[in-house]
């Protein structure tokens, strides 16, 4: 669930980024599959794998105030080089029962809105693994347009769960 500013920042920069299923476990096989020594959640958990196996967030402090101070810039510089934020809208949708046809139904309803966003935002649509619910997540250059496409997104859920 990565912020697609977070994407592009990191391709600018020749960093490759891989997507795993949300949890510090999948990451952590990720990292552990191809040898990799990074890795994170947008929800602040960063596992340094060449020293840890869980997220730290005293290492993960550390290595930053090291790279403010080893850089002679402020954070807040070094921040604003990496990445530019894009808005992102979370709508989570309370269905009355899980159903795991449910998101294949949605399928046109997300292409036709990632037709529409092209390469300028990122749709996210995943079922919670505990609760009978969706998460409808929009990134897109404006906090208006993502809103109102998450907005849309979530009635279009909304529709097909009372259907389904």
């Amino acid at each position: 669930m990565s912020n697609l500013g977070f994407r592009q920042g990191m391709a600018r920069h020749g960093i490759t980024v891989l997507d795993t299923a949300v949890g510090d476990r999948y990451v952590l096989e990720a990292l552990d599959r191809g040898g990799l020594s990074l890795g994170g959640e947008q929800s602040g958990h960063v596992i340094f794998r060449d020293l840890a196996s869980t997220g730290d967030g005293l290492l993960t402090g550390l290595f930053l105030a090291d790279l403010v101070v080893r850089s002679g810039r402020p954070l807040a510089d070094l921040a604003a080089d990496a990445m530019v934020r894009l808005p992102q809208v979370l709508v989570n949708v309370r269905t009355a029962r899980r159903d795991p046809a449910l998101l294949d139904r949605l399928a046109p309803d997300v292409a036709a809105l990632e037709a529409r966003l092209g390469d300028r935002g990122r749709v996210l649509l995943r079922a919670s693994g505990t609760e009978p619910l969706v998460r409808v997540m929009v990134e897109a250059p404006t906090d208006a347009e993502a809103r109102s496409e998450a907005e849309a997104l979530a009635a279009a859920v909304e529709r097909a769960a009372a259907t389904g």
